[in-house]
């Protein structure tokens, strides 16, 4: 068999990574520098390393995260109330191990999201399935799906996360619905998986803002009590990143 056919049947494996380097390999004349068991680990270890690459970036674009966020660039600047050993010991995802959640609050701008969409992104780094979503817009969504009959369905779909991000927890009040479909998704969730909600709302408020006595219990007891509080202070970082802006213009 000549190397063309090789190739070709490669290919036809999808062993694309594999073909294209062997095919590289055997142009610059470069397989006759290694034995035949380290050629086949070269070929072999080109091809898992692809995969990997493409299952993270795919991970990536299902997680539908709203920014780039990446731990290395996280600032621990004075009077933002952020530790770095500990928040760097969370990026290491040892709570998603142990199935347990991160609630990040503080007011609007100080980074919430962003903290959040940075393990969000190294969990998907390191294959986890993430889920990335404004609250609000996650309930409408879920109206409509019970409207048409595949509420479950998504219900079933969020709970097969490893990591679940709500972000911009309580701007807006809960009403019947929203309340059980929170529910649905805490319970299911509780022990199973790991949940981060960021929230401009102190947690000390959320009871209130969940409603109906009996319901926020059962939700606060299995989402607050299992997790990790972040309480960021400081100034807006928008405002900051503003300033500088406009101070560069003039």
């Amino acid at each position: 068999m000549n190397n063309n056919q090789t190739v070709e049947k490669l290919r036809q494996m999808r062993l694309t990574a594999m073909a294209s380097l062997h095919l590289r390999q055997i142009s610059e004349n470069n397989q006759e520098k290694f034995s035949p068991d380290e050629y086949l680990a070269l070929l072999t270890d080109h091809e898992w390393e692809d995969r990997q690459n493409r299952k993270i970036q795919r991970l990536i674009a299902q997680a539908n995260f709203g920014q780039q966020a990446s731990i290395a660039q996280i600032s621990y600047q004075a009077g933002r109330n952020l530790d770095r050993n500990a928040f760097e010991r969370l990026a290491a995802l040892d709570f998603l191990a142990r199935k347990e959640n991160i609630i990040i609050t503080g007011s609007s701008g100080v980074g919430k999201s962003y903290l959040a969409q940075a393990i969000g992104q190294q969990a998907c780094m390191m294959t986890h399935k993430v889920r990335y979503t404004n609250t609000a817009r996650l309930f409408q969504r879920l109206k409509l799906a019970k409207v048409d009959g595949t509420y479950l369905k998504e219900i079933n779909k969020l709970n097969k996360t490893a990591l679940l991000i709500l972000d911009d927890f309580g701007l807006q009040a809960f009403d019947n619905f929203a309340r059980g479909a929170l529910m649905d998704i805490i319970e299911e969730r509780f022990e199973r998986t790991s949940t981060i909600v960021a929230s401009q709302i102190p947690v000390s408020a959320w009871y209130d803002i969940i409603g109906e006595g009996t319901v926020a219990d059962a939700i606060l007891d299995r989402l607050v009590n299992s997790s990790h509080r972040i309480d960021l202070k400081g100034e807006s970082l928008r405002k900051g990143i503003l300033n500088q802006s406009q101070q560069m213009e003039e």
